[in-house]
């Protein structure tokens, strides 16, 4: 099995432990970006992957594909050249603080991507799976062109397209949004975001219910998919579901539908070390279970799991295993020793 994910990889500087920006005097850099995560976690499970995007031919750029290749991500189709890497700043948030984000993305290497960058049939022969997200063809108006190109291709070749719509709204506006997403979603096989997000998007809400509300309100969630999928023809939508309690504690679950019947996984509740990455851990989990032919109750239970795992890790990308993720459904999340 092989997948293709398809975004730009971003030096992540972050302040020390919980420093606000106005305290840090230095900083701790690392990398990651969506689909960059979604393929470490595939990696980390055994799965062959390429990352297809576009880094600076220099020192910061080559230590942004190390990153990868430490974690056998494939960077054959990983273009070197431009001048500078997309970065992004992170002050982590505790208790009622949230996290912020501020990005430092525009001009970047990716962000001159061209057409001729990306060679999709060659991309694309032999492989599975595509993925890729919202947050891409926000990047820049060339690159919502390339990433309806990206999806078209895949389609052709009979590669299975999943995408995440990760609405970002310091990146373009709702309605710049709704056009490409529009475009992207005629190719797409399985979408996975949240009410927000299908919102934001695509301007669909749960018919007659409040999800905001108090308490978890599974038929609103169930509207949602079911007017996702008549609307695109999806086969298969997932919704995560969190619950902010606080920045630092979440309730986490997720609900997939694959058309007949809607599944809700497992909640847990989480006592967060790094939220980032954590939709990027869901995707990467998701697909690992479909590429291997799980119900669609082990499915969403093995995503949710596995995202829960990344609330508890340092940095973008989530560092742990099929075996780990497994134990955690078993276990249901004691996080007692293992010995």
């Amino acid at each position: 099995m092989k997948v293709i994910t398809f975004g730009e990889l971003m030096l992540r500087l972050q302040p020390y432990n919980y420093l606000r920006f106005v305290q840090c005097e230095s900083y701790e850099a690392t990398y990651g970006g969506g689909e960059a995560n979604v393929a470490v976690s595939l990696s980390n499970y055994g799965i062959d992957t390429e990352f297809v995007s576009k880094l600076p031919n220099n020192e910061i750029g080559q230590a942004g594909k190390n990153s990868l290749r430490k974690y056998g991500v494939g960077t054959k189709f990983l273009k070197m050249d431009g001048e500078r890497c997309g970065i992004y700043f992170l002050e982590k948030g505790a208790s009622q603080r949230a996290s912020k984000v501020v990005y430092d993305r525009k001009y970047s290497a990716f962000y001159f991507s061209k057409p001729e960058d990306y060679d999709w049939d060659a991309i694309f022969d032999g492989a599975d799976w595509f993925h890729i997200s919202g947050i891409t063809p926000a990047v820049s108006k060339e690159l919502r062109a390339i990433s309806i190109e990206a999806c078209k291709k895949a389609h052709e070749h009979g590669v299975k397209v999943s995408c995440d719509l990760n609405y970002r709204g310091k990146l373009w506006t709702r309605d710049e949004a709704r056009e490409t997403m529009s475009e992207i979603a005629k190719y797409v096989d399985v979408c996975i975001g949240n009410e927000e997000d299908a919102s934001d998007v695509f301007g669909i809400s749960p018919e007659g219910n409040d999800i905001y509300g108090g308490h978890l309100n599974k038929e609103g969630y169930k509207s949602v998919a079911r007017q996702l999928k008549d609307k695109f023809g999806f086969e298969k939508v997932a919704i995560t579901l969190r619950t902010s309690i606080s920045a630092s504690e979440n309730k986490w679950s997720a609900m997939l539908f694959d058309g007949e019947n809607y599944c809700f996984a497992t909640e847990y509740d989480m006592m967060i070390v790094d939220r980032v990455g954590g939709g990027d851990s869901f995707s990467g989990g998701l697909i690992y279970a479909l590429l291997n032919n799980y119900s669609t109750q082990d499915a969403i239970d093995f995503a949710v799991a596995a995202s829960c795992l990344k609330h508890s890790i340092e940095g973008d990308y989530n560092m742990v295993t099929v075996d780990e993720v497994k134990k955690l459904i078993k276990s249901g999340g004691s996080g007692r020793v293992q010995r």
